[in-house]
């Protein structure tokens, strides 16, 4: 299957003023800021950042060295650089107290608090593996998680605990569980208040000035579980190193530089004396780009971190005028509803700078809408992938507006090819599967060697995204060969809801498929057939699917079908077939 390579948009006479491989070549020289180096990872020669911290526990130094300047926002609680870390400190301790060792799984289940970055950064700096869960999981999906990584501390919020509580009796791993916010008396005897650790965030400052322990962390050391889903229906945890999760230092600065160099223009000079940059954080802390693409860069490069506790349009206007925030995103829902509000004019949004997104595709007028609505921020884009550590191509500004179908050219550090079904790489504008490689891909999934041997190979990860890539170097994602949709940045696989359908009683035959959505991108739709006899309505079914699975996973829709699903003559349903049911 061949795809014209010509770019989406039109492209003025006089763009670009620097080719990519220029501008790639001038700022990755010898001496410059984002220099290349070659590293043996896992018996695989890869190109590296050279100016990159090599660990977790590097970049929690740089961090620190921002002293006073705000790092976290929460309401009316502040952290400074200094603060925070003091917490981080005081979490480590406590953990090796506790007889965490390197290498032992620390996990945090908890909506996005300053508590949480306090938490990894914590965990990291004694050598523990830090596991992230989804904290929009369910009891049994969070006891998955948990005894699937064999997690020896637990830190929690208060929604999470009680969602666990039933089930930590199931988790024999787990020897403590810190639970924050917590002000009543604890009877359970593994829990204990994280506030006994840290105090309250803004007390922070007043804990003892510390050393961070010495623990002996190399770059190639495991550093994180992330969970993501997998065609066997059960999460799989990408098992991270210290080098993944510093990658992104360099991948948040490098698309900025790019910028200038291809309009014709000088890369600015870093002025020490120049405002703060800060982000409004409305993507969960537990998924890659929140941790790996947001926490890590801004910490390192001295940025401000405005959290919410959950997403709301109006709430976000007002802490961008009051914050001057310069920095919003997460998915093009989060974009839309910025730009439609019927109060925006209420607020000074004027700060704004960048309005980026990821994990769901955006649009040509998406992009002239944030133009358009925020005249001084450019629309920006990332692919990437749990597997690939958040960030690996990074699309914005005129290179977005004149492409605005792509998802960017790779960062020089990270390698792309098509391929075939035999694994033979294809032409230019040939669509195929998209493999990538870099110093940002994880060592494989926890505990499955099986499908770590399926998905990756030779340092290269097998994506499952069908896409080619133009004369230039531009990627275009233009389906998913997995089974597999996304809904508003959420990625939902399909089999895990089909099988929770087909354990219901009355139903015989199920089918999950994406219902087009303007701004969540894509929303789950289920097809069923009841046996003959049973009943079941869609409020039954759906309300079945909410008792064992997450609320971004429900189908928003189900339709009956009279008659068994169309197959393939290999068995397969056709769902192409079936999305015409949703009109």
């Amino acid at each position: 299957m061949n795809k014209t390579a010509a770019p989406a948009g039109v492209l003025p006479e006089n763009w670009p003023a620097m080719s990519l491989a220029q501008a790639h070549a001038l700022l990755t020289a010898p001496g410059a800021p984002f220099e290349m180096g070659e590293q043996l990872i896992r018996g695989v020669p890869t190109r590296v950042w050279k100016n990159a911290p090599p660990t977790l526990r590097e970049l929690f130094l740089a961090g620190r060295a921002h002293g006073e300047k705000t790092f976290l926002v929460y309401d009316d609680e502040r952290a400074s650089f200094e603060s925070f870390a003091r917490a981080a400190i005081a979490i480590a301790h406590g953990l090796l107290e506790q007889g965490v060792r390197k290498g032992d799984r620390v996990a945090i289940a908890m909506r996005n608090l300053p508590e949480w970055p306090a938490v990894f950064f914590g965990a990291s700096i004694t050598g523990a593996i830090v596991t992230p869960l989804n904290a929009w999981w369910t009891g049994p999906e969070l006891e998955y998680g948990l005894t699937d990584s064999g997690s020896k501390v637990l830190f929690v919020d208060r929604e999470r605990l009680e969602r666990l509580a039933e089930h930590l009796h199931n988790c024999p791993d787990l020897e403590r569980v810190y639970v924050s916010r917590e002000e009543e008396e604890i009877a359970h005897p593994k829990v204990r208040r994280l506030e006994d650790l840290t105090g309250k965030v803004n007390d922070w400052g007043a804990l003892p000035d510390r050393a961070p322990p010495e623990v002996g962390i190399d770059p190639d050391d495991d550093a994180t579980i992330l969970y993501t889903s997998g065609t066997t229906g059960k999460p799989k945890g990408a098992l991270g190193t210290h080098r993944n999760g510093t990658c992104s230092t360099a991948a948040a600065m490098f698309g900025g530089a790019r910028v200038f160099l291809r309009r014709g223009e000088p890369v600015p000079a870093p002025d020490p004396a120049a405002p703060q940059k800060s982000a409004l954080l409305a993507i969960p802390f537990f998924h890659t780009t929140g941790c790996h693409a947001i926490l890590c860069p801004s910490l390192f490069a001295g940025g401000k971190l405005v959290l919410l506790h959950r997403w709301d349009a109006e709430v976000a206007m007002r802490l961008i005028e009051r914050e001057r925030i310069t920095s919003a995103g997460g998915v093009p829902t989060i974009a839309w509803q910025l730009i439609e509000h019927p109060a925006r004019g209420n607020y000074d949004l004027s700060s704004l700078e960048s309005v980026s997104y990821g994990g769901a595709p955006g649009s040509a007028e998406l992009v002239r809408r944030i133009k358009e609505t925020f005249p001084k921020s450019s629309p920006a884009l990332g692919w990437g992938m749990t597997e690939t550590s958040a960030t690996f191509t990074v699309h914005s500004a005129e290179d977005y507006q004149y492409r605005p179908d792509s998802s960017g050219p790779a960062l020089p550090v990270c390698e792309m090819k098509i391929v075939d079904d035999r694994a033979q790489t294809l032409p230019q504008g040939t669509v195929g599967e998209l493999w990538a490689k870099g110093p940002n891909v994880v060592k494989g999934y926890w505990n499955k060697p099986t499908d770590s041997a399926q998905t990756f190979t030779d340092g290269w990860v097998k994506t499952g995204d069908l896409a080619y890539i133009d004369e230039e170097g531009f990627l275009f994602v233009v389906d998913r060969k997995k089974d597999m949709l996304i809904r508003g940045g959420e990625n939902i696989y399909c089999i895990e809801v089909e099988n929770v359908l087909y354990e219901h009683p009355a139903v015989m035959d199920a089918a999950l498929v994406g219902i087009p959505h303007r701004t969540l991108g894509e929303e789950p739709g289920a097809v069923v057939t009841l046996k003959p006899g049973a009943q079941a309505s869609e409020e039954d079914l759906r309300g079945f699917v909410a008792e064992r699975l997450a609320a971004f996973k429900v189908p928003v829709r189900v339709v009956f079908s009279p008659e068994t699903l169309p197959r393939n003559a290999n068995g397969k349903i056709m769902k192409t077939e079936l999305k015409k049911l949703f009109g």
